[in-house]
């Protein structure tokens, strides 16, 4: 079999690829849906519905588990990772996108809506809110499972 069709049908790394993908193509169907229009930047953005990086994570754990077994050193890595991604997603990177916006919202109302001093808008999505990593974690288990069945 070619390596390169192998590598999409039984590789870990194309499941977290496929899980990647799958999360950012349903941010940008949902924010068509929500919002009634098309965003592209949706597709490399963070932040939003469902969380890509717990997807991908938790894909990559659930892939592992399939193919070194639950009780292997490289599953304890990827689930610990995993942790430490879904931790940072909805704390972290959350914490500091809820920051940007009171930073906006304080230049706009002290008439500095031009952002001439800091040269653009902070960025205000960034991290996730508990909701959207569980929807991740869900969507890149069941994209590791079904690839691995």
């Amino acid at each position: 079999m070619n390596d390169f069709i192998y590598f999409w049908l039984h590789s870990t790394l194309a499941t977290t690829i496929i899980a990647w993908f799958v999360a950012q193509l349903l941010k940008v169907v949902i924010v068509l849906i929500k919002h009634k229009k098309f965003d592209a930047s949706r597709f490399i953005g963070a932040g939003g519905m469902p969380s890509s990086h717990t997807s991908t994570v938790t894909a990559l754990a659930t892939a592992i588990a399939f193919t070194d077994g639950t009780r292997s050193s490289t599953f304890a890595v990827s689930v610990i990772l995993a942790l430490i991604v879904m931790y940072d997603a909805a704390g972290v990177r959350r914490a500091a996108g809820q920051q940007a916006k009171i930073i906006n919202k304080i230049i706009e109302d002290w008439g500095k809506a031009s952002f001439s001093d800091t040269e653009k808008k902070l960025k205000e999505l960034l991290g996730h809110t508990p909701k959207e990593v569980f929807a991740g974690a869900v969507l890149g288990i069941a994209i590791g499972i079904i690839r691995h069945i």
